[in-house]
């Protein structure tokens, strides 16, 4: 069965005199050396990029993810069972997953997701995740018709959501009073079946049934996949820690956090935990703000200790045959309570900041109207070779429709390019 798990798409891999890597040695260097990984250099992770010199962009966050999901490797292979470790993922492959995980959300963050998703509501919708699944398995050129070309394992770690869209209808109106109401689903696109049906072609008829399980909403995003692999657990989990402990240093660094501010949200959350942990987290809180740099550094390292080394297994389909989707990473009740404050903490004081707001609400515009003017003007306005396939779309070799070459390129673009090319044609 691993040899299945190592396959890629296009059969075996080229060979290369004297290349002695293993499959995900490979998959994370044609990951690290990709153009959409480069692009994350000039992406937003939350404040906008050019805004502050230290602060975390999507490049450095995902290397920060990287190191944290090979310290939960460590962590299981230290303390985990004997069926655990024979399960944990290579550290190259934990480490392709954590650094290649963003490569799909658009510029201007998830504000520019819910911009793009709304224009394509009519083609198939956008999402950040489905992005990347289309990015390493079909639009990186890597391969001439497989993208990256990576290991069924790898693909199967970077489905967050191994779900495909639900039915989407087009908005009435082009241009939206308000985006709040079109969050993207979470899932896999439609034009991207195919790929999807590889990766889990491994999974007997009943495994890939529990897998894909959905929960139906009432609202946007109109469903919510129940299950991960095993692989996708450990990378979210790495995300999860990474944003919500990195991301809590960026904002007291650049004083948009303070003392007073922290001990509001947090209080009340400290207080209701075990005595060891709560008197370990005042500790923290109080290195966190104090004036002396190192303090506050080994608050954030001993706050992201906390996570990893509380990480357990957890059984979350007890019928599957394949291990990598019956057991997932978990977050104990205490240490995910503890975690999702610190994500509040980040999203009431530094992503609800009405300058951050009003930030991403020129920015959302500025993705809209770009996409408006390329559906418009098409062959006029677009780049030779992005032209060359949005001309492809409407032949019999086409596999997508016009509106997703669009979009494929406009998510592409990273904040700087977006913006100038905005200026470029409306200023």
């Amino acid at each position: 069965m691993q040899d299945i798990w190592q396959q890629r798409r296009s059969g075996a891999a080229p060979a290369r005199p004297g290349d002695l890597r293993n499959p995900w040695q490979r998959d994370r260097a044609r990951i690290l050396h990709s153009a959409a990984f480069r692009r994350l250099q000039s992406k937003t992770q939350i404040m906008n990029v050019g805004e502050n010199d230290f602060y975390r962009t999507r490049l450095t966050h995902s290397l920060e993810a990287a190191q944290i999901g090979a310290s939960l490797i460590n962590q299981f292979a230290h303390s985990g069972s004997a069926e655990i470790k024979a399960l944990l993922p290579d550290e190259n492959l934990m480490e392709a997953l954590c650094l290649a995980h963003d490569i799909g959300h658009p510029p201007f963050g998830h504000g520019g997701e819910t911009a793009l998703n709304y224009k394509m509501l009519g083609s198939g919708g956008f999402e950040g995740n489905g992005q990347t699944f289309r990015i390493v398995g079909r639009l990186e050129a890597y391969h001439a018709e497989h993208g990256m070309d990576l290991t069924r394992r790898t693909l199967l770690g970077l489905l967050k959501y191994p779900v495909l869209m639900p039915e989407l209808k087009a908005p009435a109106e082009a241009r939206p009073s308000s985006l709040a109401q079109w969050k993207p689903a979470k899932a896999i696109y439609h034009a991207d079946a195919d790929l999807l049906d590889w990766v889990l072609a491994p999974l007997s008829d009943d495994d890939r049934q529990q897998f894909q399980a959905v929960e139906s909403l009432s609202k946007s995003p109109w469903q919510r996949s129940l299950f991960k692999s095993f692989d996708a657990s450990l990378m979210e989990l790495a995300d999860d820690i990474a944003y919500g402990v990195h991301d809590l240093e960026d904002a007291v660094v650049t004083g948009t956090l303070n003392a007073t501010q922290w001990h509001q949200h947090m209080d009340t959350v400290v207080a209701d935990l075990s005595p060891a942990l709560r008197d370990l987290v005042q500790e923290l809180s109080e290195q966190l703000f104090s004036n002396v740099h190192h303090q506050r550094k080994n608050a954030i390292g001993a706050m992201v200790n906390i996570f990893v080394t509380g990480v357990t297994v957890k059984v979350v389909l007890p019928n599957a045959q394949e291990p990598l989707v019956r057991f997932n990473a978990w977050l104990p009740e205490e240490e995910r309570r503890l975690l999702n404050s610190l994500k509040a903490v980040v999203f009431e004081h530094v992503i609800n900041d009405p300058a951050i707001q009003q930030l991403r609400y020129r920015s959302q515009n500025m993705l809209l109207e770009l996409f408006s003017a390329f559906h418009a003007e098409p062959e006029r306005l677009l780049p030779r070779n992005t032209r060359t396939r949005w001309q492809l779309a409407f032949t019999a070799e086409g596999q997508v429709s016009a509106d997703r070459v669009l979009c494929d390129y406009i998510a592409g673009m990273t904040d700087d390019y977006a913006e100038h090319m905005y200026r470029r044609l409306f200023s």
